[in-house]
């Protein structure tokens, strides 16, 4: 049975150093995805905006800058709130969030206490989908000795 950790949070758009709108967001992290974090951006538009990357991203995140390319985390202060600033970076164009630290550090103590670090490998089912993918099916004829037990390939018993 695999376990989905959410929760829901207002991230802020930095506009301008002086000016940011509030984006209500869902934080997702699933069990049967154990390497990775969902976070889910309702912009007001049809559908949100869907982005996934390492859970081991953001947790190092929270304590110090790290990430290239698309997505970038890292600490910082804003006034006297704790954030962790989420840069992110798109063919539509580039993104900085404040996310409030104390809020995705509970939601990331409840995704390592459900899939703790180092034992991801073992929620991916990977024994059991080879098994499946490997294991014979009636259609199979293929699989079958042609030959019956104590019957040679020429005919000879």
């Amino acid at each position: 049975m695999h376990t989905v950790v959410e929760r829901e949070l207002e991230l802020d758009l930095v506009l301008s150093p002086e000016r940011s709108i509030p984006v209500p967001a869902r934080l997702v992290y699933r069990t049967d995805d154990p390497y990775a974090v969902h976070i889910i951006f309702h912009i007001g538009s049809d559908s949100p905006v869907h982005w996934t990357f390492a859970r081991e991203l953001l947790v190092e995140g929270v304590f110090r800058p790290c990430g290239n390319g698309d997505v970038r985390i890292w600490p910082a202060r804003t006034g006297s709130r704790s954030v962790v600033c989420v840069g992110l970076t798109s063919p539509d164009g580039d993104a900085l969030l404040e996310a409030p630290s104390p809020a995705v550090s509970a939601w990331l103590e409840r995704t390592l206490r459900a899939v703790p670090p180092g034992t991801e490998s073992g929620w991916l089912g990977l024994d059991e989908a080879l098994a499946e993918l490997l294991a014979p099916s009636p259609g199979d004829l293929w699989l079958l000795d042609p030959w019956p037990p104590g019957e040679s390939q020429d005919g000879e018993a």
